[in-house]
């Protein structure tokens, strides 16, 4: 693994930077979750992207207990080295809730206003009182 790599990039005072994921074919924003260098190399070893869990200190390898996997594509680093954007192909849902992204919220007219659909049930995925 380059070291100009890691060198590129600004992890926070926990060692964590935000990662976004995005579909690499169609441009769709999917989710935000956090990686540190260890989940790094991970996902650039094998190709299946592994997150850090803030709230279970420990890695997340995405799709390990719902099977909706992400692979990723490309690793870009952001011009200020604080951001990274993962290129990844999402088989299913990318999200916890069922649905295809964790950005279906949207603010119109001084509301929240759902967007994207369920489009598996979160038990299904999880088991019953699962939190990712």
């Amino acid at each position: 693994m380059s070291d100009a790599i890691f060198a590129a990039i600004k992890f926070d005072g926990n060692g964590l930077v935000p990662a976004i994921a995005q579909q690499h074919d169609t441009g769709e924003v999917l989710m935000m979750a956090w990686m540190n260098r260890a989940a790094i190399e991970e996902t650039l070893t094998t190709g299946r992207v592994c997150y850090w869990s803030r709230s279970r200190q420990s890695f997340w390898r995405k799709g390990e207990s719902s099977g909706q996997v992400q692979s990723l594509k490309q690793l870009i680093v952001d011009c200020d080295g604080d951001t990274l954007l993962l290129k990844v192909d999402q088989l299913g849902v990318a999200c916890h809730t069922g649905r295809r992204t964790c950005f279906y919220r949207a603010a119109e007219d001084g509301a929240l206003v759902e967007i994207h659909p369920v489009l598996m049930d979160p038990n299904a995925l999880y088991g019953c009182g699962h939190k990712h």
